[in-house]
């Protein structure tokens, strides 16, 4: 049985947040909640981490976050730079931003080369969701005629804040549970007893509460970077009126995957109360969520003494 990787998305600066809420402390020892994300992930089976960086970041964030993370397990550290793009793509003048999800899982394909997750650094997912990932991709086989492919879906109403708005990828199931579809709502929020999302700040359209979303909790086998490889010169042209801004996303590839018959993804829905810091005003009710947790005996006081 070959045991995962985990992939830690961690180079965005969060404009919303205001700061590199990646290395937050929510913690009662000074813990970031990805922490808590790679606690759960060893605990259930994962191997080791990689963390997807931007190279200015590297110093804090190794001191904050990856020499804790070192005593424990194998850390490897990738930079999402730019100009890591495929052969024959440059990067147009005023381009300053990572090129977003897709990108930063391409940046990892010289330090994969086994079954891996990709979470999100600022995102609490629970250690069942990563049990339930472990499990799926511990058996995953490689297939010649199709990628098996994983996601953990959660309830809408499991994955909001009450600061603001939220985007969440919108998930259409087949039977069987696999995934048919991915819809990104750029603006969902509470309004009183529903739940509604906007596309142009004037109507706010319903959305059933027990919708199942995408949190950028994804299990892939490696033949995933070939195919986002593949459809970059594709994101280039469909955006070259934007390119300066415009991000390749994962569900991007995903949707062209599962058009193209060329992967299943396996919808692995999780019961899990999401907690994440999309605003400042946020951090409280992480800190709140994580005491409790800590109380009831789901995690120590620190994290990696106990695992040292």
């Amino acid at each position: 049985m070959t045991r995962p990787t985990l992939v830690v998305m961690a180079a965005g600066m969060g404009s919303r947040y205001g700061g590199l809420k990646q290395i937050d402390p929510v913690g009662p020892g000074g813990e970031s909640i990805m922490e808590y994300s790679i606690y759960d992930a060893l605990e259930v089976g994962f191997a080791k981490v990689v963390f997807v960086i931007k190279k200015d970041m590297e110093e804090s964030f190794r001191t904050r976050i990856g020499k804790k993370i070192e005593k424990v397990t194998g850390a490897t550290y990738v930079f999402q730079d730019i100009n890591d793009l495929p052969a024959g793509l440059k990067a147009p003048a005023g381009r300053e931003k990572p090129w977003g999800t897709a990108h930063a899982v391409f940046c990892c394909r010289n330090a994969v080369n086994t079954p891996f997750a990709v979470i999100n650094a600022d995102d609490f997912y629970g250690r069942t969701s990563f049990k339930m990932l472990c499990d799926y991709l511990s058996g995953t086989q490689n297939n010649r005629e199709i990628y098996n492919f994983c996601m953990i879906g959660f309830r809408l109403e499991n994955t909001l804040t009450e600061h603001g708005h939220v985007a969440r990828g919108i998930c259409r199931i087949n039977p069987g549970n696999y995934l048919g579809e991915i819809v990104e709502r750029t603006k969902i929020k509470r309004c009183g007893g529903s739940i509604r999302y906007t596309e142009d700040d004037n109507e706010w359209i319903e959305i059933p509460k027990d919708s199942i979303v995408s949190m950028n909790m994804w299990g892939f086998t490696p033949g995933l970077f070939n195919e986002i490889e593949a459809g970059f010169p594709g994101f280039f042209a469909n955006n070259r009126k934007n390119i300066v801004s415009a991000e390749y996303f994962l569900p991007l590839v995903i949707d062209t995957l599962l058009a193209e018959k060329k992967a299943a993804v396996k919808v692995l829905i999780s019961g899990e109360q999401w907690y994440g810091m999309t605003y400042k005003k946020d951090r409280p009710l992480v800190k709140q969520a994580v005491d409790r947790l800590v109380r009831e005996n789901t995690y120590p006081e620190n994290l990696w003494e106990v695992r040292k």
